[in-house]
Order: structure tokens, then sequence, then C-alpha cells
């Protein structure tokens, strides 16, 4: 009996150890598992951001969008276009032509920087007493004549106003 006891005593030792090491691989596979469903949350909820940030350039960059956030700036479409064909010895293929404003646009009633009397803003800096009060200044007409509208008292503002083209001095490219 007493040639049966190490042996004995391997067994259990083996299969002791044996068992501790699948604990531990089975402990280790788990964590794994849970960073990779943690990471798979995370990569969904990255790429849905994604997805909703490029349908907003999307729908920012179509051409209505564009159109009609370019008149909100006060732009306006473009003239007969022309195009150099550097290829073929810089010809000029088309006819330009200067971009055509629109009629003037009402003011509207919104002051653009709060007053004293909106409620929220910052107050206003008062004139003195002494001081009489100026009539508010019309906006500086381009060279040239002042617009009908202006002169006509209409509160109104001219968009985009096209002054005369004028000759260019230097021999550069106009921008």
């Amino acid at each position: 009996m007493r040639g049966r006891t190490p042996f004995a005593v391997l067994v259990v030792a083996l299969l002791a150890g044996g068992l501790f090491g699948l604990l531990a691989l089975n402990t280790a596979l788990n964590e794994g598992s849970f960073e990779l469903s943690r990471l798979q949350k995370q990569t969904t909820k990255a790429t849905d951001e994604q997805q909703g940030l490029q349908h907003e350039i999307d729908r920012s960059s179509a051409p209505d969008a564009l159109s009609k956030r370019a008149a909100e700036l006060g732009m306006v479409p473009a003239g007969g276009m022309a195009f150099l064909d550097v290829p073929n010895g810089g010809k000029v293929i088309g006819t330009p032509g200067p971009a055509q404003d629109s009629p003037p646009v009402k003011r509207s009633g919104v002051e653009p920087w709060p007053t004293k009397g909106t409620p929220g803003a910052a107050p206003a800096a008062q004139p003195s007493p002494a001081a009489p009060a100026a009539p508010p200044a019309a906006p500086a007409a381009p060279s040239g004549a002042p617009s009908p509208a202006a002169s006509s008292g209409d509160p109104v503002a001219q968009l985009n106003p096209v002054a005369p083209a004028q000759p260019q001095k230097s021999g550069g490219a106009a921008r």
C-alpha cells in the first residue's frame, strides 16, 4: 500500500492543477467576452453617430439646401459663366456676364442686437442728456448714385448692390 500513496497524491495533485487551470482559462475567456460585448456596443453607437452625421452632411449639401442658405446670406445666382480651356491654349469657352441682383429686401422689425427693453439683453449705453439725439445713419451706398429705395424714405436694404464695372489697371487676373 505504501507504493500506491505517492501515485495517488500525484494523480490528485494533477487533477486539482487541471481544474484550477480550467477555472483560470474560463475566467479569462469570460472577461474577454465581456470586453468584446462592451466594444461591440461602443462600435454600434459610434457607427450610428457617424451615420447620423453623414446624413446631416448629405442633407446640408443638397443643392436646394445650398441654394436656400446662399439666398439667406445674400448671394445671387451667377450670370453668364466662362471657362478657360487651359490644355487647348487658354481658349475661353462661354460668355461671362455679371450676376443679376434681386430687388431690395424690406428690413425686418427685429433688431440684430438687443437693446435695453429686450429681456435677457445687456444694458445699452445711454446717451448723455446734454447731447442731442442723432437720427440713425443710413447705410453707406456703393460708389455711384444712391439707390431709389434709399432716397424715397422706405425702410429697405439692398443686398449685393451692383456697381458699374471698373476696368482693371493691373495685368493680374480678377478674383
